[in-house]
């Protein structure tokens, strides 16, 4: 059987959890998982659908960049997939690992996003240190802390987090981080 995963890092890309579960559904995914959260933190759809395959299905994602963070977090993944006997494709690379070539494009095409993401970090951090020294950095602005009392108001009407965090233009844990002061 076919398991799609798809997934987004912000509640404003809906169009792009859209778009990858209608490829996903096209490409005759069986059972299609779904999930919005930052690649960072937790990740509980991507540990249900790990739980989930089993021997001679395999897992299908559109892109990279959607399940792995790092070549060390894409290798604990194969290491799973393989020990369950799942094969993993990744359709904008063409990429299937129920073959050598697959599996050897794979390691390839990781190592090489893990040392593009690196070195765009990199000059970010440049970036941002020669902005302090010149005294033009300010950062980010926090915006949840400038909407506690829409947020806590909102709350006390019984509207959900998610929501007030959709109202406001905020980030969920930005809301749960006011309602917890």
């Amino acid at each position: 059987m076919l398991v799609g995963y798809g997934r987004t890092s912000t509640l404003d890309q809906l169009a792009g959890l859209e778009a990858q579960e209608r490829d996903l559904k096209a490409l005759g995914c069986g059972k299609v998982f779904l999930e919005q959260t930052s690649s960072v933190g937790p990740r509980k759809t991507l540990d249900a659908v790990l739980e989930y395959v089993r021997e001679g299905d395999a897992l299908v994602v559109t892109k990279l960049d959607r399940l792995a963070r790092s070549v060390v977090h894409l290798g604990q993944i194969i290491a799973t997939l393989e020990a369950k006997k799942v094969g993993l494709r990744i359709l904008d690379l063409g990429i299937d690992t129920n073959t050598p070539t697959g599996r050897l494009m794979l390691n390839v095409l990781g190592s090489v996003a893990q040392f593009e993401r690196e070195m765009m970090l990199e000059r970010q951090r440049e970036g941002i240190a020669k902005a302090k020294a010149e005294k033009r950095y300010k950062g980010r602005a926090p915006t949840a802390r400038a909407k506690t009392e829409e947020i806590r108001a909102l709350a006390s009407q019984g509207v959900s987090k998610r929501e007030i965090a959709k109202r406001l233009g905020v980030g969920e844990r930005s809301v749960f981080r006011v309602l917890a002061t």
